[in-house]
């Protein structure tokens, strides 16, 4: 039977009532807390539609010292990841590494975009907020994948000061943590410019407009002027971007692009902002780079082949860390391999696999894989388009492979080992009931790290606490959200 960890410290029903109604209150007045269906059926603006609902629970996600520590030591690590994985992508355009590096990373990607990523200016561009989603297992950490446009920044900070007025407990980087490292990150990008930050969120990803309008105003009050807009209020100009701002006009130094590179041609004046960075009048994070936003890369991380490489960029001890905390994972490629080849280290049933038919047979109890999109593809966020390998029927499963190899010339699919999630049992308010229950679910942690002065630090982590029936973890109605903390002596 799985070990179950107790994670609510003893209250009294009546305080633990009370400090989640206090909670709620506070997540309603920021408007990232609401009815869905309450919602659908009122004429409310596009703002409030995004608002939705998940369980509340009086404590926040406690974390040991050394799960801490891990966690404090893991931005770092993921930062020089994504400096080898744009050195590697690179010299494999220039032929220094091989050349089907650069070619699964392009894969299925307009050419207009991958020149484009390929440009002088951009050579050394990697995203400014780096989020893994991290899985606690019975055997220790997993990363499951990392998210190049993190929704729950905005979450995350309401959360945080809410949970620490409450009863100051020591959360994850702080009451404030989450706002200062992405003002500080903004100001990073900005340099020398003169003008606003503008955080444009695009209509695919309007249900985050809520969480991210109320960051922008927290800036604002830090003093930073930034703005949260849709793509069509920014007015291109000869000297650059702007932005009308109550009645005047500000020029635009830094974009914080909340949309998905699959979704260009659906922005707004999306042209008119690769130009102007082109042109250096701004900045943009995350830069528009397809190949670092590959749930492949740690395809490429396994690959015995490339094992010099990452030995020399990471340093040993990095490459065994992250290549024990990385899931084993193969690129979905249709291509034959020769006869006496076998696909690196894919074994099903004790036996090498040689090529993916070899899947198709595979006992329930031998399909314990995931499959997903690997990146550039609107079922490639928001755990749309994943198949979960020992949750299906035979005949799905085999549908399942052919289809996503059928479908690798425009949407790569990966094929990675899964890994269960440890049991934690969590006190949430049940508003049926209106009582303090206690659920058993399973965890995906998504800390934030946010990179200024070539430094990833931590600013907060959001736990995120599904019902242990669930395969896929991820935000729901029945799920508990909440912000990590220091676990008390």
């Amino acid at each position: 039977m799985a070990q179950t960890e107790s994670f609510c410290p003893t209250l009294r029903p009546e305080t633990a009532r009370d400090r989640c109604r206090t909670i709620r209150e506070h997540l309603c007045r920021a408007n990232l807390f609401g009815d869905p269906s309450a919602v659908s059926q009122q004429n409310v603006t596009s703002e409030l539609q995004g608002a939705t609902s998940w369980r509340i629970s009086p404590c926040p996600f406690y974390l040991s010292s050394d799960q801490l520590q891990f966690f404090t030591d893991l931005g770092p690590q993921l930062l020089s990841f994504y400096r080898a994985l744009n050195r590697l992508y690179h010299e494999s355009v220039k032929g220094v590494q091989p050349a089907w590096v650069a070619g699964y990373l392009d894969q299925g990607k307009p050419d207009v975009l991958v020149q484009y990523s390929r440009m002088k200016r951009f050579r050394d561009a990697l995203p400014a907020v780096i989020r893994p989603d991290v899985i606690p297992t019975q055997a220790g950490m997993v990363i499951t994948e990392l998210d190049s446009v993190p929704g729950g920044i905005g979450l995350t900070a309401c959360l945080s000061a809410i949970y620490h007025d409450l009863d100051g407990d020591k959360l994850i980087g702080g009451r404030d943590g989450m706002i200062r490292g992405f003002a500080r990150m903004l100001r990073s990008l900005q340099g020398r410019r003169e003008g606003c930050m503008a955080i444009v969120v695009s209509e695919e990803s309007k249900d985050y407009r809520p969480e991210m309008s109320w960051l922008a105003a927290r800036f604002r009050e830090e003093g930073l002027s930034a703005w949260c807009v849709e793509p069509r209020e920014i007015r291109f100009t000869e000297e650059g971007l702007r932005l009308r701002i109550d009645a005047h006009e500000q020029p635009i130094s830094v974009i914080y692009r909340f949309y998905e590179l699959f979704d260009l041609l659906n922005i707004p004046k999306s042209e008119l902002v690769q130009y102007a960075a082109k042109k250096g009048w701004v900045s943009v994070t995350p830069p528009y780079k397809p190949a670092l936003e590959e749930k492949s890369a740690f395809a490429l991380l396994h690959h015995p082949i490339l094992r010099p490489f990452w030995e020399k960029e990471l340093g040993a001890d990095c490459l065994v860390h992250l290549s024990t905390i990385m899931p084993k994972t193969w690129l979905l490629d249709p291509a034959p391999l020769p006869a006496i080849a076998t696909i690196p280290g894919l074994h099903v049933g004790g036996r090498a696999v040689a090529h993916w038919s070899g899947l198709e047979t595979a006992t329930q109890k031998d399909r314990h894989f995931v499959i997903k999109p690997s990146g550039f593809s609107s079922l490639a966020w928001g755990s749309r388009g994943v198949f979960i390998g020992h949750d299906m029927p035979q005949s799905a499963w085999v549908d399942a492979i052919r289809d996503v190899l059928a479908s690798f010339p425009t949407t790569p699919y990966i094929l990675q080992e899964f890994h269960k999630g440890k049991l934690f049992e969590m006190d949430y308010l049940d508003e049926d009931m209106r009582m303090i229950v206690r659920m058993s679910g399973r965890a995906r942690l998504s800390p934030y790290y946010f990179v200024s002065d070539d430094k990833a630090e931590l600013a907060g982590i959001l736990a995120t606490i599904c019902p242990a029936d669930k395969k896929i973890l991820h935000g729901m109605k029945d799920a508990i959200l909440v912000p990590c903390a220091l676990r008390p002596d």
